[in-house]
């Protein structure tokens, strides 16, 4: 018992090494020989900020895409509205021309400025005229309402408004009738190779048929303010006369001009086919069933019948010719 105690209290009990390490790890948890323990917990916290470090820098990248994706979103809205004010000037040119090339060759509107066409048109109605079908060598038929150029001081003297750069603009590409243009409009009476003629007191005769004209303004007589004797169309020619006879200077009051009276086709524009404004008063301009009346085309059948007799002429006439010729050749040779 005294041996213990006194081996206790005089000297250090020896120990063998804890081959496992305790000791050192016993002093690196309480910050003896070691690490201390500060250094410990101060890795372990710097790791803890730092996981946590890690989460805020994810939820800062979340942000980050978030406000790229904003960002990117702006710039593509900006680029769009940018190639928008772009591209404009591009479609306008585009339409503007679209306009021009409908304006030249299809369809063009003009204005009715005056009374003539009562009441198949009245003053301020705006009419389409069909421009493509003469570039394929349609002419103007009987009963057609037709636009033309002042075909020889027709217009002289008449008043021309002058409209200011906007409307000169429009009517340029068609969106708007030219006010400049010494254009008339009237219904075409008779064609190339057709007689016509109008008697005081009576129809007017075409091909010696008489005319049913509806269309004429009401209480107005076919020709009597200026009737008319027999003279022929000549070929490329038509005679117009406007359905508001007392009040229309057409083919009759010029007779004594360089045409005789006469339009030439190649002043023509274009039939007009449809009102087209003021909407209450749309309709369309068809050729009264007078000019489809049998015996209307005399004329026209009696030189379509006369061309085949006449090409067998020509052509027995060129075969006898050639007879000639290869008979006197041989005679010749001989």
């Amino acid at each position: 018992m005294a041996v213990g105690a006194r081996s206790g209290h005089e000297q250090p009990e020896d120990r063998p090494e804890d081959p496992t390490g305790a000791e050192s790890s016993s002093a690196s948890v309480t910050g003896g020989p070691g690490r201390p323990a500060g250094e410990d917990d101060d890795r372990t916290g710097a790791s803890g900020p730092a996981a946590g470090a890690g989460d805020a820098s994810s939820g800062s990248g979340d942000g980050d895409g978030a406000s790229s994706g904003d960002g990117d979103a702006a710039r593509r809205r900006g680029r769009n509205q940018r190639s928008f004010w772009k591209e404009l000037p591009i479609l306008v040119g585009i339409a503007l021309v679209l306009a021009l090339l409908i304006k030249t060759f299809l369809v063009q509107a003009f204005s009715i400025p005056s009374d003539s066409m009562q009441n198949t048109l009245q003053r301020g109605d705006r009419v389409l005229v069909d421009k493509l079908t003469p570039w394929f060598g349609s002419e103007p038929k009987r009963g057609e309402v037709v636009v033309f150029h002042d075909p020889g001081g027709w217009l002289a003297g008449e008043p021309t408004p002058e409209p200011n750069i906007a409307q000169k603009f429009l009517s340029f590409i068609g969106l708007m009738p030219s006010a400049e243009e010494k254009d008339l409009i009237k219904r075409t009476i008779a064609v190339g190779g057709d007689t016509v003629e109008c008697k005081a007191g009576g129809p007017v005769k075409v091909n010696g048929k008489a005319l049913d004209e509806p269309y004429i303004f009401p209480g107005n007589t076919p020709c009597d303010d200026k009737p008319f004797t027999k003279r022929t169309v000549p070929e490329g020619k038509i005679w117009v006369m406007g359905d508001h006879r007392q009040n229309s200077r057409d083919s009759r009051y010029h007779t004594g001009d360089v045409n005789q009276g006469f339009v030439p086709v190649d002043e023509v524009v274009g039939r007009a086919v449809v009102v087209a404004w003021p909407v209450n008063r749309w309709s369309t301009l068809p050729v009264p069933s007078t000019f489809d009346q049998p015996g209307i085309n005399t004329a026209a059948a009696l030189a379509t019948s006369a061309a085949p007799p006449a090409m067998g002429a020509v052509g027995a006439l060129a075969i006898v010719l050639w007879r000639r010729k290869r008979l006197t050749a041989g005679d010749t040779a001989r």
